[in-house]
């Protein structure tokens, strides 16, 4: 027996594939399909909140430089003033290297729940619905790879 993909509530062999302790057979699975639900405007939101908090330093930076020449104050001041700009612009890098994986983080999971369908003995059954977009393809795309098996197995016979 050949395993396509295991977690602990999906599980695609080469014999069935099981979710949450349901089997269905691959002889008995004669189509897989998948459906995509609408954008959440929750995970769009939040990413753009990331996008403004990475790039919120460097505006600040740029703020800060722009007051010290319209101040037109002391040289110490103006100094003081435009070093504490670039410090602030510098602490953009950490900053947007954690920010940047928080955001791939968010593109990894998607913004859309993602279904994966079977007809099992004739009828739609809906094997699995998850925001994920990573789990989402690895389990769409084993049972394919395990239907495919199944199919070129029939053919060798």
């Amino acid at each position: 027996m050949v395993t396509y993909y295991d977690d602990k509530s999906v599980q695609v062999t080469s014999t069935a594939v099981t979710v949450n302790g349901d089997a269905y057979p691959l002889a008995e699975i004669t189509e897989v399909w998948h459906h995509q639900g609408s954008r959440s405007w929750r995970v769009l939101i939040g990413r753009g909140a990331l996008g403004a908090a990475m790039i919120g330093p460097l505006v600040a930076a740029v703020l800060g430089i722009a007051l010290a020449v319209w101040l037109d104050g002391s040289a110490t001041v103006t100094v003081a003033i435009v070093g504490v700009s670039i410090l602030i612009g510098l602490a953009a890098g950490p900053i947007a290297d954690q920010l940047f994986e928080y955001f791939d983080r968010s593109y990894a999971r998607g913004s859309r729940p993602r279904e994966v369908w079977i007809r099992w003995r004739g009828h739609p059954v809906r094997l699995l619905c998850t925001p994920d977009a990573l789990r989402f393809g690895q389990i769409y795309r084993a049972v394919q790879r395990a239907m495919e098996a199944q199919v070129q197995g029939r053919a060798a016979r």
